[in-house]
């Protein structure tokens, strides 16, 4: 299978991939800020789903078409209503057109655009954008996970060594087994305990911003696999929670199990 750098059309797979969030943002934006109308509706999982996913997932599939056009696309809500391709060569396109609806229910700002390439199970490429924080985050392999503040230049970030004071741990606000977690810090020395939403959590491990992400709740992997790629590239680590072994993505039914995200060792 030939790498990301080779993929047919693509010079800049960061800077597409950039392009492409940043343009769902904008429609997200469009419906955050009062432009369209919030109409929100649960799917069959309970969790809701509004305009603002719908707009953007538009956006996302018909650029990724254009952009690599034999490359099959899951995106969460076309899973959700039933449509999912072939995926048994390999490669494919993971998409959570936005992930953390309950944050941008609550306007909290702490919602974001996922995308990201899978390529033999591993995280090949991946992008999170934040549009109402104005920031994106961007990987594809290692040492090119970067930042970008609104229009400006990516800037390079990497993952840091644990601080001796403890872990800076990341956990979600809305989500979870906290007697779970509870347990498993238990072994660890944490210096601060910090809550976000979505795939931000990724995202402060991959800047050095935090140390420790352990999800002990359910997670799909269109939620998790565009923050995985980058902190790849940052350096990090996405592990199973009850084997240890790498997080993979194309399992049947796209359920990921408990997992660690982890920056570098103390």
């Amino acid at each position: 299978m030939s790498s990301t750098a080779e993929l047919p059309g693509v010079a800049d797979l960061p800077a597409a991939l950039r392009r492409i969030a940043e343009n769902a943002g904008a429609a997200i934006l469009d419906v955050y800020e009062g432009r369209v109308a919030v109409e929100a509706r649960q799917k069959a999982d309970e969790t809701p789903v509004t305009a603002a996913d719908d707009a953007a997932e538009a956006v996302i599939l018909a650029a990724l078409r254009e952009l690599t056009p034999d490359i099959p696309v899951v995106s969460e809500e076309a899973a959700a209503a039933g449509h999912i391709p072939d995926i048994s060569g390999g490669r494919f396109w993971l998409v959570d057109p936005l992930d953390g609806t309950r944050e941008f229910l609550s306007r909290n700002g702490e919602f974001t655009v996922n995308i990201a390439l899978i390529e033999a199970g591993r995280p090949a490429a991946g992008v999170v954008h934040a549009p109402a924080l104005k920031k994106t985050w961007v990987g594809a392999g290692p040492g090119t996970a970067r930042t970008a503040e609104g229009s400006g230049p990516p800037v390079p970030i990497r993952t840091r060594p644990q601080p001796a004071s403890g872990a800076v741990v990341v956990a979600s606000r809305r989500h979870g087994d906290a007697a779970a977690l509870d347990r498993f810090l238990a072994g660890h020395k944490v210096g601060a305990r910090v809550d976000a939403g979505s795939s931000l959590k990724f995202c402060l491990v991959a800047a050095g911003e935090a140390d420790l992400y352990p999800r002990f709740g359910r997670t799909m992997e269109w939620d998790t696999a565009a923050g995985h790629a980058v902190l790849l590239a940052a350096g990090g680590s996405v592990d199973r929670a009850d084997t240890g072994a790498p997080l993979t993505y194309g399992k049947a039914g796209f359920e990921n199990p408990y997992f660690i995200a982890r920056g570098l060792p103390a």
